[in-house]
């Protein structure tokens, strides 16, 4: 069973790599899987000895995914050399093709020369006043993936308690300045590829306008980070000049996006993929930030939860 799944994928993979670059199929060469994603599966290929990636939408995609957003967001991104090369990209089925750069590599988040580099781009993209027409709402996103469970109970332990602590923390939230710009939402260290001495920011699927900093606590949670190294990181991203207001801005973000990605990634577990220890520790986020910024920080200023 699984191999006829496989030839029928191949099948779709090289027709439509045959239609976008108007070639025949026996002109593609060397056809590799390259690596299952949280997301998606991709695959390498050659065409005229240039190498490229197509990216298929994996189980459940249509569900989470925008196609006409992230499409949108690529049209934005176009000539800015901030994202990769994209050859083709369809807004409705979501399948991708790129240029395959042979010596980019990703960052490593536990190299600090690396998250400089990481939060530096990230800054610069910040500021170059991009816009799309849709935004990202975290709260929205963590009742939308909610809802997907159709009724049935979460599988972590107090999810209720937490769940109701961490949206609490959404009046917090916007007690604080915030200016919305394009943020890429996804901002895994698997997202920034060097090459040579360049950084360029892959993989536009959550974009939307939004808070710059969620970015920032965004690539913390996705690395695992401990607090000492998200705290690096903030200092990395803001050139040691973080106010402290901001710091908590970005714990909040920290603690709203260990519940969101928990429940996307219950979704994903209801479909087959399992994340196991990923997921565990995105809910340990929510419970920890949490704590962090209302019994250890809030006391020190004049912010409220009211």
């Amino acid at each position: 069973m699984g191999n006829s799944n496989e030839k029928v994928l191949d099948q779709t993979v090289i027709s439509v790599i045959a239609e976008v670059m108007t070639i025949e199929p026996s002109e593609i060469k060397n056809m590799t899987y390259l690596k299952k994603g949280m997301t998606n599966d991709s695959f390498k290929f050659e065409v005229k000895d240039k190498s490229y990636i197509i990216r298929i939408p994996g189980a459940g995609t249509d569900k989470l995914i925008s196609r006409s957003n992230e499409y949108d967001v690529y049209e934005v991104l176009k000539g800015k050399k901030i994202s990769d090369n994209v050859v083709y990209i369809s807004n409705e089925s979501g399948i991708k093709i790129t240029e395959f750069w042979e010596t980019a590599r990703v960052s490593d988040p536990f190299d600090q020369n690396d998250v400089q580099r990481c939060m530096k781009k990230l800054r610069e993209f910040h500021n170059s006043n991009l816009k799309v027409a849709h935004t990202f709402n975290p709260f929205e996103e963590i009742e939308f993936y909610e809802s997907l469970r159709q009724g049935k109970p979460s599988v972590f332990e107090n999810y209720v308690e937490v769940k109701k602590n961490v949206l609490s923390l959404e009046k917090l939230v916007n007690q604080l300045p915030k200016n919305f710009v394009l943020a890429h939402i996804d901002s895994v260290s698997d997202n920034f590829l060097f090459l040579e001495d360049d950084v360029f920011v892959i993989d536009w699927e959550y974009a939307a306008m939004q808070d710059p900093h969620f970015d920032v606590g965004m690539f913390a949670i996705y690395s695992m980070y401990n607090r000492e190294q998200t705290d690096y990181l903030i200092d990395s991203y803001f050139a040691g000049e973080c106010a402290e207001e901001t710091r908590i801005k970005i714990y909040c973000y920290i603690a709203i996006g260990g519940l969101l990605w928990s429940n996307w990634c219950e979704y994903k577990s209801a479909l087959g993929v399992d994340f196991g220890e990923y997921a565990l520790k995105q809910f340990d986020y929510a419970k920890e930030y949490y704590s962090i910024v209302v019994d250890e920080l809030l006391p020190k200023t004049n912010l409220t939860l009211e």
